[in-house]
């Protein structure tokens, strides 16, 4: 039943699933139609939100597209090919090789949101390249899936700016006067543990029994899971040159001396503030790791500039949602849709509002933070009126955060770079795994309501 459920939305997202450059185009018209019907802006104000919308965005997507790009190079040094390598082995079948990813891809969700959507991806590329008999938009689909629970993990927003002491984003603290939410409140609460312990269990189960059976398995051309180069990026792909410039290149001092520099930061970071990770951080890792692995200049140099030809898509939809977010907050359209939905709820059913209003506001804002700065300063309130925990209001709007990312393609776009991917091939899978997710946020939110 799971097989053919799968397949009717395979069948209806590869008809209808338009390219997510002209879903972000349409969003942007029906976002700019509701805030002009639903809003006392006007057109020419309108339009001044949406150009202010997408240069405040940039510092984002700069850290979105270098995510990509270290993560891209760290992953094509040859240690960390071979540990690939080693885990795309395990598998024998397409069943196991589901069940290993989307497993690997979810706990790579629960450390880190940006370590996961890379990691993820590649792992199975090099399953496609390995596993016989595989449906690769199948594979890619179940790598993107583990990340339905990254705002359970580690590096969720919502909780993390709740935890810290005289951040802005901290409306619990602003409307309680606490100082801080503690993590055992949100991240490591009973709610969100019941939430990760079920989507572990029953997310794999999910892949495997809707896995594409014979005729079904869409073959892929092979061309499409080779590295252009392939090889060139090792140490022993560098030829030895004679010129001091060339000899310069290979030299591993060079490039040892940022390895120094940022490993330094990273030492003092991680010792002053335990294992806390933002963008930056990341960032930092992934470049440090991936120059240390390389060794060679020129060799860092060769897989950089390969992971640059997959960022195109990244570089120009990420500042086209900035002007859908700066439509949505600067018009008040995103307050209004939630104060719709908290009109209506009682302490049972808010959190559960919560959670469908997050999931909505999700395809004009996607982002954690974002949803957090429109929603928090309403919906903390009225938990308290209500007599709803503050903090069982943030998870809820961080499960409708996660949950909403399976349908809408924002975040699909740097897994689909590097797999060479349409969100076609994958999103008919991702609305199983939306609506698996959304069954159990709507179950745990109730029993803990």
């Amino acid at each position: 039943m799971l097989n053919r459920l799968a397949n009717f939305f395979v069948r209806i997202c590869e008809r209808w699933m338009p390219d997510p450059f002209l879903f972000c185009v349409l969003l942007t018209a029906l976002t700019f139609i509701l805030a002009l019907g639903l809003t006392p802006a006007g057109p020419v104000e309108l339009v001044t939100h949406w150009y202010g919308g997408l240069w405040e965005i940039l510092p984002f997507a700069m850290q979105m597209i270098l995510i990509l790009l270290t993560g891209y190079a760290l992953a094509s040094s040859a240690p960390v090919r071979r540990l690939l390598t080693c885990l795309a082995s395990l598998p024998r079948s397409q069943a196991s090789a589901i069940v290993v990813l989307v497993l690997v891809a979810a706990l790579a969700a629960l450390v880190h949101w940006g370590f996961a959507l890379v990691a993820s991806a590649l792992l199975a590329k090099e399953m496609g390249r390995r596993v016989p008999n595989c449906d690769f938009g199948f594979l890619v689909a179940g790598a993107y899936s583990g990340f339905v629970i990254w705002h359970s993990g580690l590096s969720g927003s919502i909780p993390l700016v709740s935890a810290t002491a005289g951040s802005e984003m901290n409306f619990i603290a602003r409307y309680t006067g606490t100082a801080v939410v503690p993590l055992s409140e949100t991240t490591f609460s009973p709610v969100n543990l019941a939430l990760v312990a079920s989507t572990l269990v029953t997310l794999p189960l999910l892949f495997y029994l809707m896995r594409p059976r014979a005729e079904q398995i869409r073959p892929l051309d092979p061309k499409w899971l080779e590295e252009p180069e392939a090889g060139n990026h090792t140490d022993a792909a560098v030829a030895v040159r004679a010129t001091p410039a060339e000899r310069l290149e290979r030299s591993r001092a060079v490039l040892y001396t940022l390895v120094l520099l940022g490993g330094a930061f990273l030492v003092v970071h991680f010792a002053r503030r335990g294992f806390a990770l933002d963008l930056n951080v990341v960032i930092l890792l992934f470049l440090v790791l991936g120059m240390a692995l390389h060794a060679r200049p020129a060799s860092y140099l060769r897989a950089f500039n390969q992971a640059a030809r997959v960022a195109g898509p990244l570089a120009l939809q990420y500042p086209l949602y900035g002007g859908i977010m700066g439509l949505m907050e600067r018009s008040g359209l995103a307050r209004l849709i939630s104060e719709w939905f908290v009109s209506f709820s009682t302490e049972l059913t808010f959190p559960f509002f919560c959670f469908l209003a997050a999931a909505l506001i999700n395809f004009f804002i996607p982002s954690g933070g974002g949803h957090w700065v429109v929603q928090g300063p309403i919906l903390v309130p009225a938990a308290l009126e209500l007599g709803v925990s503050p903090a069982l209001t943030a998870m809820a709007v961080a499960f409708g955060d996660q949950t909403a990312n399976m349908v809408q393609p924002f975040w699909a776009l740097p897994i689909l770079a590097i797999a060479h991917l349409s969100i076609r091939d994958i999103m008919g899978y991702c609305v199983m795994t939306f609506l698996l997710s959304t069954a159990l946020s709507t179950l745990v939110l109730f029993l803990w309501a």
